[in-house]
């Protein structure tokens, strides 16, 4: 769990006779160039294909006109939206002593007094208008997302994985479920080890055996849920072998510790190290938020006794549907708990451990 980090402001003020400034707008097809070039009256804006070298010599060549206008470049500023591209582009930009932003698309204002036209050329102007106040100082025009490093952006995918897989574990067992509810079969629990000899012996209230077709979906679902479950167990077991190797590597001294609380598992505390470093927002990382707003339900059954536990029934105790409510101010209070206990060793009052393993 990383600490939070302060990226609302720019970090070198802004020397706008120095400093070429340009936005990206991506897309799977073509990258959009919005360019802000000392020196040069007008806004240069260049479609390019899918390709970063093109996109530097593009840079290079706005860095030469301003040369010729009388203005050194110092610094080149880049920023684009955070999306399907993710990170790698800000990574290679930046190892090309360019600097690179991505910015987190929801912090951008936009007009909301009426239907609002929307193309690239639009959103280059709009992302160059945010990212020139950001530059500035200015916290309100935008946010940046932290800019993680390959390994990084590796360690999340075990945990990104397995809420995939579980998500579809459970979509796969509520279909077959909906299926024989359709027959009139309830009751029939597809997770059992001999779920799949006991769909022969099914039978509807009229006595009839599940139709042909009906049972060849059965069996092929039966046979994917089995599928599933067995990456799910592969992950699992992977990430405790990892732990058990290298217990007191950062990442992993952290898993551990938080794992001892009574009512956090290791996935959870996993996923709290690996994508613990936006917060609880609105606009921060969802499955933080899901995480930690299951993870606080789960914290007022097994920590009873603690002082987080007794805020929250203080509050809710005589006040009518604030259960909702209050369970997220839980969370935001529960994971600033946690963090303190990983980086400060802080033990959150009245909260119980496991023994140290």
């Amino acid at each position: 769990m990383q600490k939070l980090n302060d990226l609302s402001r720019s970090p070198n003020p802004l020397d706008p006779d120095g400093t070429l400034i340009a936005v990206i707008e991506l897309s799977l097809s073509s990258w959009l160039v919005a360019g802000m070039v000392p020196g040069v009256e007008r806004q240069p804006l260049k479609k390019l294909a899918v390709d970063e070298n093109a996109l530097l010599k593009l840079l290079n060549r706005w860095r030469e006109e301003a040369a010729k206008a009388g203005h050194r470049i110092k610094r080149i500023a880049v920023a684009f939206e955070a999306g399907r591209d993710g990170f790698w582009l800000a990574r290679w930009l930046r190892a090309r002593d360019i600097e690179a932003h991505v910015i987190h698309a929801s912090s951008v204002a936009v007009s909301r007094e009426h239907r609002r036209a929307k193309t690239d050329r639009l959103d280059t102007e709009l992302l160059k208008r945010s990212f020139l106040g950001w530059l500035r100082g200015e916290r309100d025009h935008c946010k940046m997302v932290a800019i993680p490093t390959t390994q990084d952006e590796d360690a999340k995918r075990p945990n990104r994985e397995h809420e995939s897989l579980v998500g579809e574990q459970s979509r796969i067992v509520n279909r077959m479920k909906a299926t024989l509810i359709r027959l009139g079969i309830r009751g029939f629990n597809p997770k059992l080890k001999k779920a799949a000899e006991r769909l022969d012996g099914l039978r509807t209230p009229e006595g009839e055996p599940i139709p042909p077709n009906t049972l060849a979906e059965l069996r092929r679902d039966m046979v994917r849920r089995r599928l599933v479950s067995d990456q799910i167990r592969q992950i699992e077991d992977a990430r405790l072998e990892r732990l058990k190797q290298a217990p007191s590597d950062g990442p992993h001294a952290m898993v551990r510790l938080l794992a001892r609380v009574i009512g956090v598992g290791v996935e959870t505390a996993d996923m709290l190290v690996q994508e613990g470093e936006k917060g609880l927002t609105r606009s921060g990382n969802a499955r933080v938020r899901r995480g930690m707003i299951q993870l606080a339900w789960r914290f007022l059954m097994f920590q009873k006794d603690s002082t987080l536990a007794q805020w929250f029934r203080t509050r809710t105790e005589n006040a009518r549907g604030t259960r909702k409510t209050m369970i997220v101010a839980l969370a935001r209070k529960l994971l600033i708990a946690l963090w303190r206990l990983v980086r400060q060793g802080v033990v959150p009052d009245g909260v119980v451990l496991r023994p140290a393993p």
